[in-house]
C-alpha cells in the first residue's frame, strides 16, 4: 500500500471503514489472500480497532473476507470453480432483471442510464479504471433495480460483491475493456426500444465475456505468481 491515508467521519465509522476496505480490495491493493494488518489499517483509515473489527465483520458477511480464529481476516481467493459457478447464476440472474426491466423502464429512466454511460466511456476515454468501474456498478445496480424484484437484485448483489476485485482486474485488458464497453451501448438501446429478449441476450453474452475475461486475468496473475513477477 502507498501510505495515503482515508480519514472517515466518525458517525458512520464502521459503515465507512467497510466501504473504504471495499474499495482497496476491489482496485486490488488488498490482494486476494492477504493477511489484513488491524495496526496498519486502522492508522490509515484514522478509525480505532472496534469499528475497524466491525468493519471486518461486515466485509466477512459479504462473503469479501474470512475471519479465522486467532490468525485474523485474510482476503477470500476465489477458485475457478467458484468464478465459474457465480457467473453462470449472475448470468441467468440479469438476463432476466433485463426483461423485467423493460416492462418498468420509463424515458427518465433511459435518460438518467444515457447520462451515466456518457460518464463511464468518458472514464474509459482517460484510462480512469477505478471511476470506470464505479459507474459501471451504478449502470448494472439500475438495470437490476427496475426489474423491481427484491430477491433477484440481493442475491445477485451479493454474488457479484465477492467478484469485483477480479472483475476490476480484467479491465487491464483494453480490448476486453473496449469491448464492455460498447456491449453497454447496446445494452441501453434495446432497453431503450423495450427489447426485452435482446436486452436479456446482451446482458448474458456481456456475462459470458466477462467470466472470460476475469479467467484469463486469473491464469494471467497465476502466471505471474509462478515466474516470480508482481502483479500490476
Amino acid at each position: 500500500m502507498d501510505g495515503s491515508t482515508f480519514p472517515i467521519a466518525r458517525s458512520t465509522l464502521p459503515e465507512a471503514a467497510a466501504e473504504r476496505l471495499r474499495t482497496l480490495i476491489i482496485e486490488g491493493e488488498l490482494a486476494p489472500g492477504a493477511k489484513l494488518n488491524e495496526r496498519e489499517l486502522s492508522e490509515r483509515l484514522g478509525v480505532s480497532r472496534t469499528p475497524l473489527r466491525e468493519a471486518f465483520r461486515m466485509l466477512a458477511a459479504d462473503g469479501l473476507l474470512v475471519q479465522l480464529p486467532n490468525r485474523g481476516a485474510q482476503v477470500v481467493a476465489l477458485s475457478r470453480e467458484d468464478v465459474r459457478g457465480a457467473f453462470e447464476v449472475m448470468g441467468a440472474l440479469e438476463g432476466l432483471a433485463g426483461e423485467l426491466a423493460v416492462k418498468r423502464v420509463t424515458d427518465a429512466d433511459v435518460a438518467d442510464l444515457r447520462a451515466l454511460q456518457v460518464q463511464m466511456e468518458a472514464a474509459h476515454a482517460t484510462h480512469d479504471l477505478p471511476a470506470y468501474y464505479r459507474i459501471n456498478r451504478l449502470i448494472h445496480d439500475r438495470l437490476n433495480t427496475l426489474a423491481g424484484n427484491a430477491v433477484l437484485e440481493q442475491t445477485y448483489r451479493t454474488l457479484n460483491a465477492r467478484l469485483h476485485a477480479l472483475r476490476f482486474r480484467s479491465n487491464l485488458n483494453p480490448a476486453k475493456w473496449d469491448q464492455a464497453v460498447s456491449e453497454h451501448r447496446s445494452m441501453i438501446e434495446a432497453l431503450a426500444a423495450r427489447d426485452g429478449a435482446a436486452l436479456r441476450d446482451l446482458l448474458v453474452g456481456h456475462l459470458r465475456a466477462k467470466q472470460q475475461a476475469v479467467l484469463d486475468s486469473m491464469d494471467n496473475r497465476d502466471d505471474k505468481n509462478l515466474l516470480g513477477g508482481r502483479q500490476p
